[in-house]
């Protein structure tokens, strides 16, 4: 593949894609968030990119390169890869456009950015399920442009793509009404980032980026600290929208020109954000829709009085993805611990445990012996979520002095994977 330079896209090609788009994409609002500008003595605002026909900012770099297809290449089609969001927006632009589609995705990616891919594509688009992460359905899908001659629409890594993306930032300086001390980004593969970059350099580079990338899938980080573009040996799923093992090469080139400041947020922090939203602001949003505002006031530090905006770049989130999300949560604030407990197998052993070990306000959110090894005593995996997450202490304690012999389980083990 050609190695892309940053100056292939200009502040000039986001203008022009803003002209493409009018009357295409939704002007989405901007909206303060009270708790959020509460939690860091800043003014943070919301760009909700999650109200997007598609329910994602990706409609913008979709479109923007679809629409601008030579006849010949409309006719023999378009491919894409992706985890879902930037599938809609392929999908949506097909469908507005009369061109077929065939979208490469990972069997990661849920059930519902599924069905509304097929949804918005209709009889335009075809959905091929392969691999286990987006860089796997990639691969399938280059195959599928060489073997059918049909046109590569990059989720991320091509001039019109980021350049479509960039769209977003000219819309928040406009809505503003000034230019944000701070802005942050999302990151998956960098094409929204890439472009705020190139169009807040030329319009206002007083202005602070940030990049906010899940922890589990930090690539951007890796390759502007390696100078170029690394493919991560192992990438945590969850935060489908940005599990991406290999930033782009044009992405990458576009972040160390302009140098954002890179930040992780881990997965379980995340899922905490998520809850946010939704139970406080009534903002249904993706893992990758929560990543910007999860940063605020935890990894990301920011002046009083700031003017700060958050992308919110997705909310298409499965409702049956909220169980796994609560377990994260709760495990991430110290809540929820798991333990292998060997209970004396003897009339009231579990009533002892209850009585003289769980604090007042500790709940057995999990129960279940793995096995009985003999007659005398039986190990089981016990959750417990703590009323309070400072208790730990005393519970390890109580523990301790127990008669019975206890094992915490670490959440960094291989084995936290059967229950989260």
């Amino acid at each position: 593949m050609t190695r892309m330079k940053q100056n292939d896209v200009t502040a000039a090609d986001i203008s022009d894609a803003c002209t493409r788009l009018r009357g295409v994409i939704t002007e989405t609002p901007l909206q303060r968030n009270l708790r959020l500008s509460l939690r860091t003595g800043a003014n943070v605002w919301l760009k909700r990119e999650d109200l997007q026909p598609v329910r994602s900012y990706k409609i913008r770099g979709a479109y923007n390169l679809i629409s601008q297809l030579s006849t010949a290449e409309r006719q023999a089609g378009v491919v894409c890869a992706s985890a879902g969001n930037h599938g809609q927006g392929v999908a949506y632009a097909c469908a507005r456009l009369g061109i077929r589609a065939r979208i490469f995705v990972p069997s990661t990616t849920p059930r519902q950015k599924r069905d509304r891919m097929r949804q918005l594509g209709g009889a335009h688009v075809e959905l091929v399920v392969t691999g286990d992460t987006y860089d796997e359905a990639a691969q399938g899908a280059y195959t599928e442009v060489w073997e059918s001659g049909a046109t590569m629409v990059p989720a991320f890594d091509d001039p019109r793509t980021v350049a479509g993306q960039g769209t977003l930032a000219a819309e928040v300086v406009d809505q503003l009404g000034h230019a944000p001390d701070v802005l942050v980004v999302p990151v998956g593969g960098g094409g929204m980032l890439g472009g705020c970059l190139v169009w807040f350099a030329e319009h206002h580079p007083d202005t602070r980026i940030v990049a906010v990338e899940p922890a589990g899938a930090a690539n951007l980080a890796v390759a502007m600290a390696h100078g170029e573009p690394v493919t991560l040996d192992h990438i945590e799923t969850f935060v489908d929208g940005a599990a991406v093992r290999r930033a782009g090469d044009l992405t990458t080139a576009l972040a160390l020109a302009h140098q954002p400041e890179p930040v992780a947020v881990p997965e379980g922090q995340i899922c905490s954000e998520m809850l946010e939203l939704y139970q406080t602001d009534g903002i249904i949003a993706e893992p990758a829709g929560a990543l910007a505002a999860a940063s605020l006031g935890r990894q990301l530090t920011i002046g009083d009085g700031q003017s700060v905006v958050a992308i919110l770049s997705g909310g298409n989130n499965d409702v049956s993805r909220y169980s796994e999300i609560v377990e994260r949560s709760l495990v991430w604030e110290g809540r929820k611990h798991y333990f292998l407990v060997n209970f004396p197998q003897e009339p009231g052993a579990l009533r002892r445990f209850l009585d003289e070990v769980l604090g007042p306000d500790d709940d057995i959110a999990l129960f279940e012996y793995v096995k009985r090894s003999n007659r005398e005593t039986g190990p089981a995996l016990v959750g417990i979520e703590l009323g309070n997450p400072d208790d730990l202490d005393g519970l390890l304690e109580r523990m301790e002095r127990s008669p019975m012999t206890v094992e915490q389980v670490d959440p960094t083990s291989p084995f936290y994977r059967f229950l989260v």
